[in-house]
């Protein structure tokens, strides 16, 4: 696209001073990509976040122009307000159905006014479109979202994604003009693939706009720990945290806050008017007190092109963390995928037993894999899905990728049946993950989604992972109403989940009548005996709580949707009502914001659509070839698998257009189509001592004298000293863990201990053995091996705080 020149007038509207340039960011007196500035502002009260976000565009070009961008917003945020400023004048946004929105804007466009319009994608990809910006001129658009905070083990994280990563994008092109401004190409599998796939500047490009975040935290009542950015510089100033100037928008802002233990609370915050309103339930869980049963594991690893560089080594650590906590009671298999589905050569077929050596040889052929090749996740989740078909045992599928797929509603719907009775675990690893669709899909399967963006982050992750994997604390949730009128379908989530440890229990609707009442949550627990709370309702005066309530139902009708419901099942028009009548966005409504000055003469706007950053940590794609997918070797499927060839690379790198099909056959070492494939990554290692024991407390392979790789793992075991204190130190921090969680954590050092076969800690390790932990008193061996391991680490005895009677 050719840029003309301004006029001297024009330059001074919209010239920045050097001031307000930031680090690192290039700045002209011409101004820059239409996208100028991006403000994030967050007050946090408790664990509800109330953001407005601030775009504002410029025009650097002679002619009236129409800027484009698509960009991301937190999946479980509800969209509540938008205006938009242009000229000195504010103009209030209308939610409308969406296909009457669209037509506001486009006539508004044609007869020469300004206008704008928001459009949801996906539940965390949007749309904007600013029309009939004047040369020189500066429009912002305002969007105002309040939403939950992901709350478990005394952390809360406040998560704001920045940048629309690249999906991969499956299927066939579509014939005709593509229905959005993006780089890929429509597909019969992602038909709106256009409208996702904003283009991607090259690495290297100045910060192309002022990123600003400022977040205020009210605690609520709540003891307030740490506070944490992950990924971003922030400094603190009475109580308001703000990112340091020039930090680019190509990851997610993480921001994790300590609080204190919370208590068990049942909200009513009624309407302004009307007899109804909402209601929010938060119960503790109760502590677990037995083993969990047996069960089978399907690991499902993405090795695709997209997880190259450290999420790729992040992703094999995390693969081999989950193997450890399996014993020989469960069974598991380990699938590796990209445009291809592998199973490891050195098992059976199927899911094996998790003994010591089909964990190790897992463990080995992880070791190997690498970055490669397109994200055709449909077929390894089938596959996955078709191997645990036992309903004797606890069916689990742990799903370890960036999500960065384009068709998720295909991906959804086609599941959305196997998934019934099989967990469904997913840890997405990315500094921009498609945390969506990876919620949507743990929603769905009543499992954990776990976010890491840093190894540093990892090792917390897996610990959570480690310990719902198995049973949970409670399951055949009920939650019954007392003197409180419960309106029907109006309960989200619709699928009341099992109950995990140290993650609240939250479920929220809608009521008619009175301020009062109570709701009784009821559950089993591990071991078999009935649980029950009970819980007084009081009034809380806050619309928000309306507002998420109202996007988490939207979220499960748009998934009911998704898997089958369709137009036909009356879905979509409740949807729209519900999105009207409570003023939450949605995938079937928009805001659009209409200034009534015409500005221009109506003629079609100069078109931009605003390129986006490379995601921190993604590496650009090279040419490699790649056989077509082909299915896992195992039984005749339960459904029809879907066979798709790929369409577009993960990695697109060109600011603008996309790169054009070369024809059927295509270069060489290119994909169907004629597009090329990324490059493998190649990662080193470290010792398989370190790969196997972690940093976590996850469950190591054991290698004994008996197998030959034994020697090589003692040749690269870390000094014994630091090994040892590091363990003590383990052992400590969960002191006051239930002593089912003790036990466990004992055994899993025992088979460290096994593995790494210690001269210095044989004594230990002999002591660690199952049937040794069974047969001696826990606190007794506790004891024990603290005394053992800081005696190794040459540490002076330390004197253990008596644990109270009630955390026995």
């Amino acid at each position: 696209m050719r840029v003309a020149t301004m006029t001297e007038a024009e330059a001074a509207r919209v010239a920045v001073s050097a001031d307000e340039a930031g680090i690192g960011a290039l700045r002209t007196e011409r101004g820059n990509l239409p996208l100028d500035r991006l403000d994030v502002r967050a007050t946090i009260t408790g664990l509800v976040a109330r953001t407005d976000l601030v775009q504002e565009f410029v025009n650097v070009h002679t002619t009236p122009l129409e800027a484009t961008y698509i960009f991301p917003l937190p999946d479980r945020a509800a969209v509540i307000r938008m205006a938009m400023t242009a000229d000195g004048r504010v103009v209030e946004a209308e939610l409308q159905e969406r296909g009457a929105a669209r037509e506001a804007y486009d006539t508004a466009i044609a007869a020469g006014q300004r206008a704008s319009i928001a459009e949801e994608e996906r539940p965390d990809v949007f749309t904007m479109r600013v029309g009939n910006i004047l040369p020189g001129e500066r429009v912002s658009v305002t969007l105002s979202l309040v939403g939950p905070l992901a709350f478990e083990d005394g952390e809360a994280t406040y998560r704001f994604p920045l940048v629309v990563a690249p999906r991969y994008v499956p299927g066939a092109p579509l014939d005709g003009d593509s229905v959005g401004d993006g780089y890929a190409l429509d597909t019969d599998a992602v038909p709106d693939a256009s409208r996702i796939s904003p283009p991607v500047l090259l690495p290297g490009f100045p910060n192309p706009l002022r990123l600003g975040i400022d977040v205020t935290i009210d605690p609520a009542g709540l003891p307030l720990g740490e506070v944490r950015s992950s990924l971003h510089t922030v400094v603190e100033d009475q109580g308001h945290l703000t990112v340091l100037p020039g930090e680019r928008a190509d990851r997610d802002f993480v921001l994790r806050i300590g609080y204190g233990a919370g208590t068990q609370s049942l909200t009513l915050t009624p309407d302004a008017d009307g007899e109804e309103g909402t209601y929010r339930l938060t119960v503790l869980p109760p502590a677990a007190q037995t083993a969990p049963r047996p069960k089978d594991v399907v690991l499902l690893l993405d090795r695709s092109g997209s997880m190259g560089g450290w999420k790729m080594v992040a992703a094999r650590r995390a693969a081999a963390r989950i193997v450890d906590t399996l014993d020989a009671h469960d069974r598991f298999t380990v699938l590796a995928f990209d445009d291809r589905v592998e199973a490891p050569d050195s098992l059976p077929a199927g899911l094996v037993a998790g003994t010591d050596r089909h964990r190790y040889r897992a463990v080995e052929h992880l070791t190997r894999v690498d970055a490669r090749g397109g994200t055709e996740l449909l077929q390894p989740l089938l596959d996955g899905l078709r191997l645990l078909d036992d309903t004797t045992r606890d069916r689990v599928l742990v799903l370890v990728t960036d999500g960065q797929v384009g068709n998720e509603d295909q991906i959804l719907r086609t599941v959305s049946t196997a998934l019934r009775g099989v967990r469904v675990h997913t840890v997405g690893i990315d500094q921009a993950v498609n945390a969506g669709f990876l919620g949507q899909l743990a929603i769905a399967g009543g499992g954990r989604c776990e976010l890491v963006e840093s190894e540093d982050r990892l090792d917390t992750a897996m610990d959570h992972i480690h310990r719902r994997i198995g049973a949970p604390v409670l399951t055949g949730v009920t939650v019954t109403p007392a003197g409180l009128d419960l309106v029907d379908g109006t309960q989200t989530p619709a699928r009341l989940p099992d109950v995990f440890p140290g993650v609240p229990f939250v479920v929220a609707g809608r009521y008619r009548g009175p301020v009062a009442g109570a709701l009784t949550v009821a559950g089993t627990t591990r071991d078999g005996k009935p649980w029950s709370a009970t819980v007084t309702a009081e009034r809380h005066d806050n619309a928000a709580l309306t507002a998420v309530w109202a996007r988490a139902l939207l979220r499960d009708l748009e998934d009911a949707y998704v898997s089958g419901g369709g137009p036909s099942g009356g879905l979509e028009e409740r949807i729209t009502t519900m999105s009207l009548r409570f003023g939450v966005l949605c995938r079937f409504t928009a805001y659009v914001a209409v200034d009534s000055r015409v500005v221009t003469d109506g003629d079609e706007p100069r078109r931009v659509t605003q390129p986006v950053e490379t995601p921190a940590g993604w590496q650009p794609p090279t040419a490699v070839p790649r056989p077509p997918l082909q299915p896992l070797r195992a039984a005749p499927m339960a459904a029809p698998p879907f066979h798709a060839a790929p369409a577009s690379m993960p990695m697109p790198m060109a600011p603008s257009a996309p790169p054009a099909p070369t024809g059927p056959s295509g270069p060489p070492g290119s994909r169907p189509g004629g597009m090329p494939y990324p490059a493998p990554f190649a990662t080193g290692g470290g010792g398989m001592a370190r790969k196997l024991r972690g940093r976590g407390s996850s469950r190591a392979v054991a290698v004994g004298p008996a197998h030959p790789q034994a020697e090589q793992v003692r040749a690269t075991v870390v000094e014994v000293r630091e090994l040892a204190a590091q363990e003590a130190a383990r052992l400590r921090e969960a002191a006051d863990r239930p002593d089912y969680e003790r036990r466990e954590l004992l055994e899993d050092l025992g088979s460290r201990l096994a593995a790494l076969d210690l001269p210095e800690l044989r004594d230990l390790t002999g002591a660690l053995t199952p049937a040794a932990i069974a047969e001696r008193p826990l606190e007794d061996l506790w004891r024990f091996t603290l005394e053992a391991l800081d005696k190794a680490a040459g540490n002076p005895p330390q004197a253990e705080p008596r644990r109270a009677f009630w955390k026995r």
